[in-house]
């Protein structure tokens, strides 16, 4: 996606950090604006789909990359 308007490397973090990290970016987003989010946590896809729920952004995508790796994209409500 081009219009990604910030990046969270979150490997190698384990909940609830991930989440934090999003949190934050979402925060210094402006409305409509996609963040992208790595992350390596086993429950991540869980819970950035709980997020998204809880919070009202959108869960645009979600997906496993190589060795593991899941990418998410949320869109700032």
């Amino acid at each position: 996606m081009d219009d990604i308007a910030a990046h969270v490397d979150a490997r190698g973090l384990n909940c609830p950090l991930p989440i934090l990290r999003a949190k934050k970016a979402l925060a210094a987003l402006e409305s409509g604006q996609l963040l992208h989010v790595l992350t390596t946590d086993a429950g991540a896809r869980e819970d950035f789909a709980a997020f998204a729920t809880q919070t009202g952004h959108a869960l645009v995508e979600q997906r496993e990359e190589v060795n593991g790796v899941l990418t998410h994209v949320l869109r700032r409500r």
